[in-house]
């Protein structure tokens, strides 16, 4: 896979916390190639106890769905495969990145790719937004959806779509025909008031 191949992820998770022992209980994940979707990966996992009926009323994932599920640790060491050599994305992408990093090192792996973050970028390039949760972002921009949110591979479906989104910005607004990652990942790191310095000076 090329390193222009972008994985756009979201879990979905017994908690907050993977220090508090909160466990992922879905991943979900779109791979774009050259804002294509390309691939897909989805799958249940059984975190080893029982979820609470707060998250099961949540994310629509009950225990029963979760019973004959294969292991955390089983889903993380396929998942590694499918995003090797890929870019990540997630919206609030620090939450996910902290499930990946912690469900990787169970298994003896590193979390080592670069990680964007949708909301971030969002916040800077999307300022009339009235918030910049997933769903308003969602019906800000007119993307399309079923109105499911909170399971996995739903979430990551339409945050592929506010990336492709994201980057059609850039691309309009600074007269930047596709943006490379690294120039979204150093554009959601500026403070909102200095976007138009940080891109004529990107730009020369």
């Amino acid at each position: 896979m090329s390193q222009d191949a972008i994985v756009v992820l979201d879990f979905e998770t017994t908690g907050l916390s993977p220090l508090q022992g909160d466990r992922a209980i879905e991943i979900g994940a779109v791979k774009l190639q050259q804002g294509v979707v390309v691939d897909r990966f989805q799958q249940l996992m059984n975190p080893g106890f029982a979820v609470s009926s707060f998250i099961a009323d949540y994310t629509g994932i009950t225990n029963a769905m979760l019973s004959d599920a294969p292991s955390c640790e089983t889903v993380m060491a396929d998942f590694a495969d499918f995003i090797q050599g890929c870019h990540l994305v997630a919206h609030n992408a620090s939450f996910d990145q902290k499930f990946l990093t912690a469900e990787f090192a169970r298994i003896d792996l590193e979390q080592s790719q670069p990680f964007a973050c949708s909301l971030l970028l969002a916040r800077r390039l999307f300022q009339a937004v009235p918030n910049h949760q997933l769903g308003t972002l969602v019906n800000y921009l007119g993307i399309a959806n079923d109105g499911v949110f909170h399971r996995a591979l739903n979430d990551a479906e339409v945050t592929g779509a506010l990336w492709l989104a994201l980057s059609d910005a850039v691309s309009q607004r600074w007269a930047c025909p596709a943006p490379s990652f690294e120039l979204m990942l150093k554009l959601q790191r500026q403070p909102k008031h200095q976007l138009e310095k940080f891109m004529r000076a990107y730009l020369g």
